[in-house]
């Protein structure tokens, strides 16, 4: 290159380029075309042109599984707060024996919140075996007890984090970290649903509020919003404005629809990767049906004052979570593949966040929920529903086995070691699965992370969580991220 600036463009030519840059883009770009062939022949052009073609379309059309399984549907009964597993569901004798005794010092325990340490503390209320199976189950749940037979109990489920909000957003998402597609969107998008006048994923929250960490609990994170759950809410109207403007008839409405519809295709067409246009798209045509089919799937007037008695509608303290039940098996009935159930809304004691008193709280909160959740399960089996439907029980992590402080009642949370159980579905009812030790303090016999919780749901509604997946940022993004397994000893 010449030293002196005068002959220096006399180098550059037309496109505002050096030789010597020339050179360089000519061979990169030679190299650009080299890539170019290699991701399609690994598909990946492929697979942009099919998620953007599927943008288009209805998402929500019901899909075929990857292999058999018995679970159509799910429905979820969210417990906000965290149950206490040695009170509920995980029955152990040895708290009675070192009672007001502290724990172990080889057990390594984080004090979540500077709460006070205590004694260990034995279970408030009794355990009894309910079932040919004998399945230990408190009196805090006396009603759940008489379905030991149809239940299997994971009593060594442990989570990633102490605190409410992360560990509710682990429990729904998977991650303690907000902005991923919860378990429900992961099943809505695997498999679409079956009536597609209802929206595919419905959450029901207590009237007390909802959960602290808010929406990320139900959102579809980096998937399109066509996949997140819809709110109903807990009392009243389950959905407002379901009826159009008095001036609008069905027809007119209809028409106003076909317009938006065809301007906003125009619009997308023209303008690739509108994921959220496509979905609000299907969002308008959705809420236009759900006008006609939502109204008859929440009304009561038809189910007999026999099957109100049941769930304990009408009746206190049952009769919010009794109504939420009752809805939860009229939208499995009407093809609904997601359903979740908050017990407990906003903070400490209207949770099942029992620090200042178990015998309060859980004696509270489990006679609201007890005959409900035995209704249910009554009422799936007499309909011929519960084998394709899987009910999953649980919170977002348990309490410890020691009280808060001398002579007090209350524990603080557990994330090392709590119970959940499923029933239906496809699940080995009447079983146990996995052990904490002595004390209920932490899973020590076949772990079960969160991840394998949304592994085994997955599986039993006939879903690889391995391979189904989403393309995000350049990888394939998946509910267990490359974690997870199957807890096959409770599926049948």
């Amino acid at each position: 290159m010449p030293k002196d600036n005068k002959n220096k463009t006399s180098n550059i030519f037309p496109c505002g380029n050096t030789r010597r840059e020339f050179v360089w883009e000519m061979g990169a770009g030679f190299s650009g075309i080299a890539l170019a062939s290699l991701l399609s022949a690994d598909g990946f052009f492929a697979r942009h042109s099919k998620a953007a073609e599927q943008d288009t379309h209805n998402p929500l059309e019901p899909r075929n599984s990857n292999y058999f399984g018995k679970a159509k549907h799910c429905i979820f009964l969210m417990m906000n707060g965290g149950p206490s597993q040695v009170d509920t569901f995980d029955f152990k004798p040895e708290l009675r024996k070192y009672a007001n005794k502290t724990l172990p010092q080889d057990k390594k325990y984080i004090n979540s919140g500077g709460r006070r340490v205590g004694y260990l503390t034995p279970n408030w209320r009794p355990f009894r075996p309910g079932g040919q199976s004998g399945l230990l189950i408190s009196d805090y749940f006396p009603n759940v007890r008489k379905h030991a037979d149809k239940i299997a109990v994971i009593k060594s489920c442990y989570t990633d984090s102490h605190a409410h909000g992360s560990a509710l957003v682990a429990m729904n998402t998977g991650s303690t970290f907000i902005g991923r597609p919860s378990l429900g969107s992961w099943s809505v998008y695997g498999l679409g649903t079956e009536n597609q006048s209802l929206p595919g994923y419905v959450v029901m929250l207590d009237k007390r509020g909802g959960p602290i960490s808010g929406q990320p609990n139900w959102s579809s994170g980096f998937m399109p919003s066509t996949f997140q759950g819809t709110l109903f809410r807990p009392s009243g109207n389950p959905i407002l404005d379901l009826k159009g403007p008095s001036h609008l008839d069905s027809t007119a409405q209809r028409q106003q629809l076909d317009l938006l519809a065809k301007l906003n295709e125009t619009h997308l067409n023209e303008r690739l990767g509108g994921k959220e246009l496509a979905a609000r798209i299907n969002s308008y045509e959705l809420a236009f049906r759900m006008q006609s089919e939502t109204p008859e799937a929440v009304d009561f007037s038809k189910e007999s004052q026999a099957t109100l008695k049941m769930y304990g509608v009408g009746q206190k303290p049952t009769d919010e979570y009794g109504r939420n039940c009752l809805i939860a098996r009229r939208l499995v009935e009407r093809g609904v593949r997601f359903i979740q159930l908050y017990s407990g809304g906003g903070h400490l004691e209207d949770t099942w966040d029992g620090h200042e008193s178990i015998e309060k709280n859980h004696g509270l909160h489990g006679k609201e929920v007890d005959q409900p959740i035995a209704a249910l399960l009554t009422d799936l089996e007499q309909r011929g529903m519960l084998e394709s439907t899987l009910v999953v029980w649980g919170g977002e992590f348990g309490r410890m086995p020691f009280s808060e402080g001398k002579n007090a009642p209350g524990r603080n949370h557990n994330p090392y070691g709590f119970s959940m159980w499923m029933a239906g579905g496809g699940v080995n009812g009447g079983s146990n699965y996995g052990e904490t030790d002595e004390f209920g303090f932490e899973a020590v016999i076949n772990k079960a992370h969160v991840h394998d919780i949304h592994a085994t749901i997955l599986h039993l509604m006939g879903i690889d969580h391995e391979a189904l997946s989403y393309f995000h940022q350049g990888r394939k993004e998946t509910l267990t991220d490359v974690h997870g397994r199957v807890i096959k000893d409770i599926c049948s």
